[in-house]
């Protein structure tokens, strides 16, 4: 029989229906190629530095870079100005897409990903994250930034070497807004600090632990082999967080994301950080979201927002551990 678990953050219903893992085809192999053209040179690999807008923060040593920030050519937000909403009628409301859109470039490797960084590597992507974040905090004009590392195809990918984005926006979007309210709602102590504690005491959905982060398929997991990173102290923000934290979490996410691999082959991911908004003091406890793309979005989860996995998050996350 399904079940029922409520995601508390959103407070959301999502179905574990374990019985349709059986059907043929509902899990996605490893996903398709990405790019149209794989024989054009990449833009994002060095020595083709020039294909990119100037860097706005280069690291590395000796002239050798190991990660570029870099304006999107394409953005999505572009732009100063603050967010002034124009009603054009009864039902016509618009506002301008202004604010930042960047591209991070986390390693020179053409073929590499988050899955394939040493340590080192890990924590400079994650302090070039962090300085990004406090960089975006200092703009009065935008309220939230959204860091996403989107991999294959299937996840909105649009070349291999491994980047990820930064999306500075001039509100506050709807799916941090109802984080905000589980957070808020939730009576007592921290809602992912309690968390944190309590899959620790179940002790069969974690996928990997240490003294500064726990990976979890959490209970109401809405995906199959979904996992959230949480890094056990608290913090409201990223930028708060010691930089001992913000490294392991990148350490923790390599993790995550190479048992991944080892599990279910080279699929499609979506990487998700979530932190509090620009100048909101909470509560929230930062985070990080995997959400593997091996199941398509039918006509009911579109329809309700009701989200069904047909792989129970205690069976992903012993799939997870074995593969480690």
């Amino acid at each position: 029989m399904s079940q029922l678990r409520l995601n508390p953050l959103t407070g959301r219903w999502v179905v574990i229906a374990v019985d349709r893992a059986a059907r043929p085809g509902d899990l996605i192999s490893p996903h398709l190629p990405v790019e149209a053209d794989p024989d054009r040179p990449c833009p994002f690999c060095p020595g083709n530095e020039e294909a990119t807008p100037p860097a706005l923060e280069t690291y590395g040593k000796q002239g050798q870079w190991v990660v570029r920030i870099v304006p999107n050519r394409y953005p999505a937000f572009d732009g100063d100005e603050p967010l002034q909403v124009h009603n054009l009628g009864p039902v016509f409301t618009q506002a301008d897409g202004s604010g930042i859109h960047e591209i991070l470039v986390f390693s020179p490797e053409h073929g590499a990903g988050w899955a394939d960084l040493d340590d080192a590597q890990a924590a400079v992507t994650m302090a070039a994250i962090r300085d990004r974040l406090e960089d975006h905090a200092r703009r009065s004009s935008i309220r939230y930034t959204q860091v996403i590392v989107n991999h294959g195809r299937e996840a909105g990918a649009s070349l291999v070497h491994p980047h990820g984005q930064l999306l500075g926006i001039p509100f506050v979007p709807g799916e941090i807004a109802e984080e905000e309210a589980g957070f808020r709602r939730f009576e007592g102590s921290c809602l992912l600090c309690t968390t944190l504690e309590a899959e620790e005491a179940a002790d069969h959905r974690i996928v990997h632990a240490d003294e500064r982060v726990i990976v979890v398929c959490p209970f109401w997991s809405g995906t199959p082999y979904e996992t959230l990173v949480l890094p056990r102290n608290h913090d409201v923000h990223l930028t708060d967080a010691a930089p001992a934290d913000v490294a392991a979490t990148g350490r923790a996410l390599r993790t995550a994301l190479a048992r991944l691999r080892g599990c279910l082959g080279d699929v499609a991911y979506n990487v998700v950080f979530h932190t509090a908004p620009h100048r909101h003091s909470g509560p929230f406890h930062w985070h990080v979201h995997v959400v593997p793309r091996v199941t398509s979005l039918a006509g009911f989860e579109q329809g309700t927002g009701v989200m069904i996995d047909i792989v129970a998050p205690e069976l992903a996350a012993r799939h997870l551990r074995v593969v480690g």
